[in-house]
C-alpha cells in the first residue's frame, strides 16, 4: 500500500480488490483494516458501514466502467458500426485477461438480491447507462427496431462476462460474429 495515499485511499484500493477477487460478503471489515494498514477509526470516519464501501466500491468501479467505455468506443464522428464493433472487441479483450473474474455489476447483483440494499441502487443506475448508451448507439446505426437490437447485445455482453473464464479465442470470435451477425439483421431489410 502506498502510504502517501489518505485512508480513505488506502481503504477503497483494498476493498476493491478484495471485493473484486474474493467476493463482497466473503471479505470481512477486520481483513480490509489489515491489509490497508488504517486504524479501524480511520475506516469508519471514511465509511460509516461496510455497505457504505461496498456503494463506494461500486461508484469507482463504474467510472472505470465507462472511462473504458468511452475509449472502446472511440469518437462521436465514427461510424456507429464501428463503435458498436469497438466495444464488443474491448469486451472480449476485457474478458481474456488474466485475473478477470466477471463483471463487478453482475457478481455484486448476485451477492445483494435485496432491491432495497444501497448497493443495487448503483448497480441498476450502471445498467440503465448501460441499456442507454446502447440505445443511442443502435438509434445512430438506424436500426429498424434500436430497442429490440439493444436488449440483444446487452444479452449477449452479459453472456460474455459470465462466461470470460471458460471463452476459447475461436468462442470469443464466434461472439463477435453473431454480435455482427445482430447488427446486420437490425439494419438490413428483410
Amino acid at each position: 500500500m502506498n502510504p502517501s495515499k489518505t485512508a480513505r485511499e488506502r481503504v477503497l484500493e483494498t476493498a476493491e480488490d478484495l471485493f473484486y477477487r474474493e467476493g463482497v460478503r466473503a471479505v470481512g471489515i477486520d481483513t480490509i483494516i489489515a491489509r490497508s494498514g488504517v486504524a479501524k477509526m480511520s475506516l469508519y470516519r471514511n465509511f460509516p458501514s461496510k455497505d457504505d464501501l461496498v456503494v463506494a466500491y461500486l461508484e469507482a468501479r463504474n467510472r472505470r466502467f465507462f472511462a473504458n467505455w468511452d475509449r472502446a468506443v472511440g469518437s462521436e464522428d465514427a461510424a456507429p458500426r464501428a463503435r458498436l464493433r469497438g466495444l464488443i472487441e474491448a469486451t472480449l479483450k476485457r474478458v481474456s485477461q488474466a485475473g478477470y473474474r466477471g463483471c463487478p455489476f453482475l457478481n455484486s447483483a448476485a451477492e445483494f438480491p435485496a432491491p432495497d440494499h444501497p448497493a443495487r441502487a448503483v448497480i441498476s443506475e450502471h445498467k440503465r447507462e448501460v441499456r442507454a448508451r446502447l440505445l443511442g448507439l443502435c438509434r445512430d446505426l438506424k436500426a429498424r427496431n434500436p430497442e429490440t437490437l439493444t436488449a440483444q447485445l446487452i444479452v449477449l455482453l452479459d453472456g460474455v462476462y459470465a462466461s470470460a473464464g471458460s471463452l476459447t479465442a475461436s468462442e470469443r470470435a464466434a461472439v463477435l460474429k453473431g454480435a455482427e451477425a445482430m447488427i446486420d439483421a437490425s439494419v438490413n431489410c428483410p
